[in-house]
């Protein structure tokens, strides 16, 4: 009888990592347009702002993922991107202005945003053939994520604002410690640099261009989200408190769509989820374009997150692994965040931060639905991966 993977590999410490990688999300994303508000910084330049979080990915995993699969030192890259990271954001303690907070954002996110792609690689590595089960780690960064909205939430009714740095130095300390403890993966059999297509060709496909389109509108129809739902909430009067109950709501959800995803993959396929999974994006921005005074339609849209995130994410950390050959992995994976949460991420923050002074948020989610209706069209004509034979 062979053992899993995932019974051998060294689970807690994996998964450490991802909780509190998504634990410092969980006190970012959030609450860091509170603390911009808490600086009088206007809508459109909170906008700007939390756009510079994802401005590096665009650039940054690429550039780390280039240097990992050349020099073969993944883990070291992301030890030494950990500890760089909260090295550089001790300098948010001393800006008080938009270009000061920018430059530190953009300083500290280039390698923080260089970090996560190359630990998916290194913990596939480590599941090896069962990389389906890849969800079952992934989700710790989920728990990690809604105990800290949680912890924050009713920690920020308690104190000011003004905390929140500090709270974020903490997690990404925590980071780097347990990057420390990550052991060498074991390289997968066939992954040396021998004959094959080079990095480009296998880009320049057709349909990894659309999978990449696909993942761009994806994160940028969650611009609106991660940029303006606490504000949103909170001019409707919900206490911090509440917004984290929101906010994790969300990630229980994606917590269990974790659990079983890979059961979901074996029987239904990255297709199908994929597409259902952007239908439920549509109609979780519609929720909360229409009726974001309605607390059950914005429970039911938060619960959403199961598909709008965990499922897409699951569906894409996938795609990625079945279209790149080893040797590429991390080029692969870096492109993936680039592109999605780079770039896409970044355009819609900013739209995001156009649209909602001027025309309020229900354009600005229509906007979202309207984006991933384009994704689902893209979907259906361009991913035919097949489905994931179980290992």
């Amino acid at each position: 009888m062979i053992l899993s993977p995932v019974s051998t590999l060294p689970y807690i410490r994996l998964s450490g990592f991802y909780f509190f990688y998504f634990a410092l999300l969980g006190a970012m994303i959030p609450y860091w347009s509170l603390y911009l508000k808490s600086l009088d910084f206007d809508a459109k330049t909170i906008g700007l702002l939390m756009a510079t979080l994802h401005v590096s990915r665009i650039f940054a995993p690429s550039l780390w993922g280039w240097i990992a699969d050349k020099t073969g030192q993944r883990l070291r890259i992301i030890r030494v991107g950990a500890l760089l990271t909260w090295v550089v954001f001790i300098a948010m303690f001393w800006q008080d202005t938009a270009i000061g907070v920018a430059l530190v954002m953009l300083g500290y996110s280039f390698f923080w945003n260089a970090v996560l792609p190359q630990f998916e690689v290194v913990t596939l590595n480590h599941l090896g053939a069962a990389q389906s089960k890849y969800s079952r780690v992934r989700l710790w960064g989920s728990i990690g994520f809604i105990i800290t909205v949680l912890l924050v939430g009713y920690i920020l009714d308690k104190v000011s604002v003004s905390w929140i740095p500090f709270i974020l130095l903490i997690l990404m300390m925590f980071i780097w410690l347990n990057s420390l403890l990550i052991p060498e993966a074991k390289k997968p059999e066939g992954s040396t640099l021998l004959e094959g297509p080079s990095f480009l060709d296998v880009v320049f496909k057709p349909h990894i261009i659309a999978f990449f389109i696909i993942t761009l509108l994806i994160q940028f129809s969650h611009g609106p989200y991660y940029t303006f739902f606490s504000l949103m909430m909170q001019k409707l009067e919900y206490t911090r408190t509440e917004i984290g109950i929101l906010w994790s709501l969300g990630v229980v959800a994606e917590i269990l769509v974790f659990v079983v995803m890979h059961t979901l993959i074996i029987h239904l396929g990255l297709r199908l989820i994929m597409l259902v999974s952007l239908m439920l994006c549509v109609l979780r921005w519609v929720l909360l374009a229409f009726w974001p005074e309605n607390i059950f339609m914005v429970i039911v849209a938060q619960l959403l997150h199961a598909a709008t995130f965990g499922s897409l994410h699951a569906v894409g950390i996938s795609l990625v692994h079945h279209y790149f050959p080893d040797a590429m992995q991390g080029r692969g994976q870096a492109l993936f965040s680039s592109v999605g949460f780079g770039v896409g991420g970044t355009a819609g923050a900013v739209a995001a931060g156009l649209l909602w002074g001027s025309y309020g948020s229900a354009v600005t989610f229509s906007m979202a639905a309207a984006v991933s209706l384009v994704a689902i069209v893209l979907a259906y004509v361009w991913v035919h991966p097949g489905k994931v034979q179980q290992n």
